[in-house]
């Protein structure tokens, strides 16, 4: 495994541009150093920086980094790349891959054991995006860092 940590708490101007990235080169023992990256990430820019990371942003940002490195170490073959960022009060985890084939939610199907990781990244995420590039592909997800004080995820209502 390799890890290549970049541009942790620079910043640009008058905002913040507080990120961390890391390079694996694609087995399964970089699942847990990507989860490790992401917590180490989130608990600095929470006591450094003082933004606040609730605790459900913790582990909802441990599990979305767990489910795209997974699908990127199952998928596609060679080297995984890891960025993380924070950016108006989200953390947005892009998770780059080799394989150009984009990802797709599987039908419904209670029999089903596994490939549920789009279906939980989708439900936990305010927005997702993935795109094709050059080589490969990106997938992005963002979490809200904070809940709001009614218990709403921030960025979403309840009906």
């Amino acid at each position: 495994m390799e890890q290549a940590a970049g541009d942790e708490g620079q910043k640009t101007g008058d905002n913040p541009s507080l990120s961390a990235a890391a390079a694996y080169d694609g087995d399964s023992s970089c699942i847990g150093a990507a989860r490790h990256l992401a917590t180490g990430f989130l608990t600095e820019v929470q006591a450094v920086y003082g933004l606040p990371v609730s605790e459900r942003a913790m582990g909802m940002t441990q599990l979305v980094v767990s489910e795209l490195v997974t699908n990127a170490v199952k998928y596609a073959p060679g080297p995984v790349m890891l960025d993380l960022q924070i950016s108006d009060g989200a953390v947005r985890v892009s998770v780059w891959d080799s394989d150009p084939a984009l990802p797709d939610v599987a039908a419904t199907d209670p029999q089903r054991v596994g490939r549920h990781g789009l279906e939980i990244t989708l439900a936990v995420s305010q927005a997702y995006e993935v795109r094709r590039e050059p080589v490969g592909k990106r997938v992005t997800a963002v979490i809200a860092l904070a809940d709001d004080p009614g218990g709403n995820i921030a960025g979403r209502t309840t009906p």
